[in-house]
């Protein structure tokens, strides 16, 4: 049965009651735009308890994710990073859009693949699942989890110090894993780029670790929805120079992309 959507302050919620990750996904996206939320407009807009919506915004508060108030919750003011499990709820048909056109990009053949973290990469990760005569090299945990168990591919993980915001393996160990191994091609998931700041991301240990894994790349491909065209962030990865292209969609700022393309990178803009 289609689920009823309902439209509401620009969001598409629906009325049948979601899953919490995705709620928690529409409610950040809601704080972030208008600063606010209120309990009782979200029970009813998501067809649950005012108890559930309770529960909900405790455990973004405790995880320094937003203030409670009597009745709702506010923004915090504070720059985060949002967990993985969160993000993947947000722009989704953007990022598939963006994970099959990637995929549509990489040589038929035998490949060798790198993949950082990133809800993009591991949608794209599902794509490639059942391809023969692929080794995949990454770093990220969802991603592995995707293809451990696929008899016809190889998989090779860095190690490392593992990250809860981004599932990323990352630091020292995961650098020197991947100083020793050949790419052909890198998909890279990133938080930001932009002409100016590159590829950018919310740390700098997952920055270092990625730019390790691009070096080692004959060709990279950055996989962003059009969110993140021209926004920077604290870590710089690596110039966009570095990369052959950038996959994205058609929410993406033309602007942003017109100077990314002056850089030297093919944009791909993924349609449906």
């Amino acid at each position: 049965m289609q689920t009823e959507l309902r439209e509401s302050r620009g969001y598409r919620v629906p009325r049948s009651s979601l899953r919490r990750a995705e709620r928690v996904s529409v409610v950040l996206q809601r704080l972030a735009a208008d600063g606010s939320v209120d309990a009782g407009v979200l029970a009813d807009e998501f067809a649950v308890s005012a108890a559930t919506i309770r529960r909900d915004l405790q455990i973004l508060e405790d995880q320094k994710l937003l203030s409670r108030t009597h009745g709702g919750a506010v923004a915090v003011d504070v720059a985060y990073e949002l967990p993985v499990r969160y993000r993947a709820g947000q722009n989704r048909d953007a990022k598939a859009l963006v994970a099959r056109r990637a995929a549509a990009l990489l040589p038929k053949g035998p490949l060798t693949l790198g993949l950082t973290g990133g809800t993009t990469t591991h949608l794209l990760a599902r794509l490639l699942a059942e391809r023969v005569d692929l080794t995949v090299v990454t770093n990220a945990l969802n991603v592995a989890s995707e293809l451990a168990l696929r008899p016809r591919l190889k998989l090779i993980m860095t190690g490392g110090v593992s990250r809860t915001q981004s599932y990323e393996l990352v630091g020292p160990i995961a650098d020197r894993t991947l100083e020793g191994l050949n790419i052909q091609v890198a998909v890279v998931g990133v938080d930001g780029i932009s002409a100016r700041g590159g590829l950018t991301t919310h740390d700098e240990i997952e920055a270092h670790t990625n730019a390790c894994l691009i070096r080692r790349a004959e060709r990279v491909i950055v996989v962003a929805d059009g969110s993140k065209v021209g926004r920077v962030y604290l870590a710089g990865i690596c110039p966009v120079t570095d990369v052959s292209v950038l996959v994205t969609d058609s929410t993406a700022d033309p602007a942003g992309l017109d100077e990314i393309r002056r850089a030297g990178t093919e944009v791909v803009v993924a349609t449906p």
